[in-house]
């Protein structure tokens, strides 16, 4: 890929410009002009290399969520997985290597709609799903640096969010914004108008609200949300460990500061079919190359003494963003 169309994947995977023509400003900055930074943005959406350009909603902020996972039979996993895709509460939904091979995230606008949803899919599939809800997280950015060290993606701007435990209630307005881009900016000269008259707001407003949801932690980050198979990252671990309650919070946080480590962060067990609390997630291009950075860090870090497992991905049914707002709670969108 050129150099200009490979910085525009990459350098904007965190603070994508709040401006009123946000694809000329990225344009002025890698030598292309504005039409052709939007053609290359709706081609990579349309080819499934990105997901959206909009926001990433910090753990625990807003509504509810939930990692879950069922044991389906291997002759039923297809139709089961296309039932649990079939979902809005559900954005993301692999097979794992696991005797729990179906592994998927709910995320609702209450915790009673996410009680009401798991219950459906128990009572749908006749498999009683376990229900991993996070207690705390240490390290959630799934930005891939993909220029060998280029600003960018691994380099976003700093800002001093509130503790992701923190619960937020937004004013209707806000929640009618925020429900409009859920599915991202809408890839034309001026988004963030387009957005304002689906909720009755100037578009320089839209910004300046998606400045404060940033700057007051609700947002994780906003920018470009790449997806890490399309761009060859195929092997895809997640790790997990059977951490003393005593440790984790330490743990976490020495294993979220890893390199090589997108995601890390502590869930509630779920016993007795699910002992581990410590997960992260591990990315690469090969399986080997996984497994070998994984082994580093547990050794670094002592973790293999207790119990583990690597749960890698064979099959991708769904990846897109997460759903906190129904489309009821949008009446404008």
């Amino acid at each position: 890929m050129e150099a200009a169309r490979l910085r525009l994947l990459n350098d904007w995977q965190h603070d994508f410009p709040r401006v009123e023509r946000p694809f000329a400003q990225l344009g002025e900055a890698v030598g292309l002009d504005e039409q052709a930074v939007l053609e290359a943005f709706r081609a990579w959406q349309a080819q499934g290399v990105v997901s959206r350009i909009g926001p990433v909603v910090a753990a625990r902020r807003l509504g509810a969520s939930a990692l879950a996972a069922l044991a389906v039979p291997e002759g039923e996993l297809d139709a089961v997985a296309a039932r649990v895709s079939a979902l809005a509460e559900v954005n993301h939904n692999y097979e794992r290597e696991h005797h729990y091979n179906l592994w998927f995230v709910l995320t609702a606008a209450t915790q009673e709609r996410l009680t009401a949803v798991t219950a459906g899919i128990a009572a749908d599939t006749g498999l009683q799903p376990i229900v991993l809800p996070m207690e705390e997280a240490y390290h959630i950015d799934l930005g891939f640096d993909l220029c060998g060290g280029m600003a960018g993606a691994a380099a976003p701007t700093a800002r001093a969010p509130l503790p992701s435990s923190t619960p937020c209630a937004l004013p209707e307005i806000e929640s009618v914004l925020l429900a409009a881009l859920q599915d991202g900016l809408p890839l034309c000269v001026r988004p963030y108008d387009e957005l304002g008259e689906r909720a009755d707001l100037s578009g320089a407003l839209v910004c300046a609200l998606i400045d404060e949801w940033l700057d007051a932690g609700l947002l994780q980050r906003f920018g470009v949300v790449v997806r890490h198979h399309e761009l060859g990252y195929t092997a895809n671990a997640m790790c997990v460990w059977d951490v003393p309650d005593e440790r984790v919070g330490e743990l976490g946080r020495l294993l979220g500061a890893q390199p090589g480590v997108t995601l890390c962060y502590r869930r509630r067990r779920a016993a007795p079919h699910w002992r581990y609390n410590l997960f992260c997630m591990i990315h690469g291009k090969a399986r080997e190359e996984v497994l070998a950075s994984r082994a580093a860090l547990a050794a670094q870090l002592g973790l293999d003494g207790w119990s583990h497992a690597v749960l890698f991905s064979r099959r991708r049914f769904k990846q897109c963003g997460a759903r906190y707002l129904a489309p009821t709670e949008a009446p404008h969108a």
